[in-house]
């Protein structure tokens, strides 16, 4: 046995606090486990009766039996647990779910006897599962460590649940069965103290039963290993992701697992980056590896979608839904057309992509053939209300010989509609019952599919980190130059420690230029009146001189022409790393939430691919007549601040705006560089940065 299967695969389990008394929690556990084909014993210290079964010890039920348990399943109160959890261990078990609430999610009290049972996990080894969760199940193992009703009730499948929250992780596995699809594993992880979303996904690689991965996000602990074991894993089957914290909820996600949450941004873009299909709440999870447990598309950069509708004001819900989200339904070749309009009366239908049928027909196995076969296709949906007079849609579908994956929207009388969903699942065409649901079908295969292939195109060379000897607080000008021997633009500037060199600057420079404070402590000029813009002359020189506060050196720079701004940084998160962003310039990234987000360090492909995660993309790519940027340079930037994070003395660097120019190329026309020994002395008081 190795990693977890001790925790999802034991031989023998042992319920501490397994109780005869209906209604308790170590009742309800050992009910749930009646299925299990191997070994359960009962432990109950307070109220042992061997003749009953009721062990005192875990090494008293060892001796009964004559089989140590690979699993031992905690219903006692958290006070004991530690103390529980360590006999067990000494007995011979090498796993532990512990389902009792009262750790650290309670508060201080409660934070003691979890860093008790982190004790025990150090000292003995033992991988534990929680604490505060509602437990796990394996339908194909028969094991049901859960005591949720009903659970134990799900058919097996190809689906797995790693969910932080078991609840989550309950709610996830009925919905996929009420949608015809089993489940393989459900997990949820609780506290998380010792086992992780990154110990059950590596669990899941080494697992050939799986063939998709719900993944429910709250916290992550370690970003690095939760991005590696993605990565490890979409290699052999798609993870659909769900992150919770949009909103600010920090105080009840403190509550509920005990561990404070990383950005919910950062931590949607490293899943993504990792190779994770991306959903916005639990109906498009479901729905979204309900179809991908079942198909998978070959890597394809932006495959296109072929639909075929029966009715066509449904098909335009579906054909929206699809093109709102970015996914490609690409217009049919004149040929597909042609072959099209053999089949389907001349002046009733639409034939272009959508195709209209104009209602169910016995050519619908035709039409589909069709249109998968067309040049521009990688996967086909249809969709059709039930008319048994004019076709049956599930035989129609399962008789077809497409060129593509079919995903299926069936709707109708409820019954007859399901039973539909589910003959049509069973044959391998996902089936889903609203125009939505099938889009976020259709989403997830193409996600997917364009996700692969951009790994496969997205090796990574290591950055060949710039020596940097800086100390101490960095001025504008020192950043620049930083930027400067990184190959960034950055405009032509004076240092001047007084208004004599100042005025030599601008004969030097031409105007018009822009005069700021140069003070490493002033991170915001504009706040405390330290730019001054558009100086031409002397005496408007002069003016803006005796406006400027007290400093000890101004800088004088050649004004760069006007053009669309963006904002680029790098910054260290703390539980993914370094974090390179790119957003569109002045408000827009901050009120609009337009920025895309990676992990350092950057493939050329993935720099390349930044700016078209924004939503004010066309400003920067010629629109309203602004000058295009120069796509390659903006990715040598993102690069070179890539290759910045590489430099453990960098906390964070900012080039805000970054303006593009005519020529297309792009210049930091303000940058903020901070060192992680400087923050860390500002975080101990001794810094009085404005």
């Amino acid at each position: 046995m190795n990693g977890l299967d001790p925790l999802f695969a034991p031989r023998a389990i042992a319920v501490l606090g397994a109780s005869p008394v209906a209604g308790k929690l170590g009742a309800a556990m050992t009910e749930s486990l009646s299925g299990f084909p191997g070994t359960v014993m009962k432990v109950n210290a307070g109220r042992p009766d061997p003749e009953r079964g009721f062990h005192p010890t875990v090494a008293a039920a060892v001796a009964a039996h004559g089989v140590t348990p690979d699993l031992v399943i905690s219903c006692v109160p958290a006070a004991v647990t530690a103390a529980a959890l360590r006999e067990a261990a000494t007995a011979g078990a090498r796993a532990a779910l512990v389902c009792a609430g009262g750790f650290a999610e309670s508060g201080a009290g409660g934070a003691v006897h979890q860093e008790a049972v982190a004790a025990v996990v150090r000292d003995t080894g033992l991988r534990v599962l929680g604490p505060n969760t509602s437990g796990f199940f394996a339908p194909h193992a028969r094991l049901t460590a859960s005591f949720v009703p009903g659970v134990a009730d799900l058919a097996p499948g190809p689906v797995a649940v790693v969910a932080a929250s078991g609840g989550v992780n309950h709610a996830l596995a009925f919905a996929l069965a009420e949608t015809g699809v089993g489940i393989r594993l459900g997990v949820g992880l609780g506290n998380s103290l010792d086992v992780t979303q990154a110990d059950v996904l590596s669990h899941l690689a080494g697992d050939d039963g799986v063939r998709a991965v719900a993944l429910h996000v709250e916290t992550a602990v370690d970003g690095h290993r939760l991005t590696k074991a993605v990565r490890r894993l979409v290699d052999r089957v798609p993870v659909v992701a769900l992150v919770v914290g949009r909103s600010d909820i920090g105080d009840f996600a403190r509550s509920h697992t005990g561990a404070l949450a990383t950005s919910w941004r950062v931590t949607r873009a490293a899943l993504r980056q990792a190779g994770a299909v991306l959903v916005d709440d639990e109906r498009e999870l479901v729905d979204a590896v309900a179809a991908l447990g079942l198909v998978r598309l070959p890597g394809h950069p932006g495959a296109g979608v072929g639909l075929v509708t029966a009715q066509a004001g449904p098909g335009l819900l579906l054909t929206d839904a699809l093109r709102t989200r970015g996914v490609s339904v690409p217009p049919l070749v004149e040929r597909t057309v042609k072959e099209i309009g053999e089949l389907l009366p001349a002046g009733l239908t639409y034939q272009r992509n959508p195709v209209d049928t104009g209602r169910p027909s016995p050519v619908l196995t035709q039409v589909v053939e069709r249109v998968s076969e067309d040049p521009g296709i990688q996967v086909t949906g249809v969709y059709a209300l039930l008319e048994p007079t004019a076709v049956d849609v599930a035989d129609a579908l399962t008789s077809a010989h497409p060129k593509t994956p079919v995903v299926a929207v069936v709707g109708g009388p409820a019954e007859a509609a399901r039973k539909a969903r589910l003959r049509l699942g069973k044959a391998g065409i996902p089936a889903a019952a609203t125009p939505a649901a099938g889009a976020a079908m259709l989403r997830a295969l193409v996600e997917d599919a364009s996700v692969r292939a951009r790994l496969d195109a997205s090796a990574v060379t290591p950055p060949g980190a710039l020596p940097l000897t800086l100390t101490g607080p960095v001025d504008e000008h020192t950043a620049k130059g930083v930027l400067a021997e990184l190959g960034i633009r950055t405009p032509a500037r004076r240092v001047c420690p007084d208004w004599e060199a100042a005025h030599t600057a601008l004969d030097e420079l031409g105007g018009p230029v822009v005069v700021k404070i140069l003070d490493a402590r002033v991170l915001h000029k504009t706040e405390v009146g330290g730019v001054h813009v558009g100086i031409t002359t002397h005496d408007q020189l002069d003016a803006a001189l005796a406006r400027m506060p007290v400093s000890p050196a101004v800088l004088v720079e050649q004004m760069a022409p006007s053009g669309p701004e963006l904002i680029m940084g790098v910054r260290r998160d703390p539980v993914f790393g370094p974090v390179v962003a790119l957003g569109a310039g002045g408000t827009a990234a901050e009120i609009l939430g337009d920025v895309s987000l990676r992990l350092a360090p950057l493939s050329a492909d993935e720099a390349d691919s930044m700016l078209d995660d924004l939503a004010t993309r066309d400003l920067f790519q010629g629109a309203r007549g602004a000058a295009p940027v120069d796509r390659a340079r903006l990715a040598h930037a993102l690069l070179a601040l890539s290759s910045l994070a590489a430099d453990d003395t960098v906390a964070e660097c900012e080039i805000n705006p970054l303006r593009v120019l005519p020529d297309g190329d792009v210049v930091a026309l303000d940058a903020v560089l901070l060192l992680r020994d400087e923050l860390a002395r500002s975080d101990q008081g001794g810094s009085d940065d404005a």
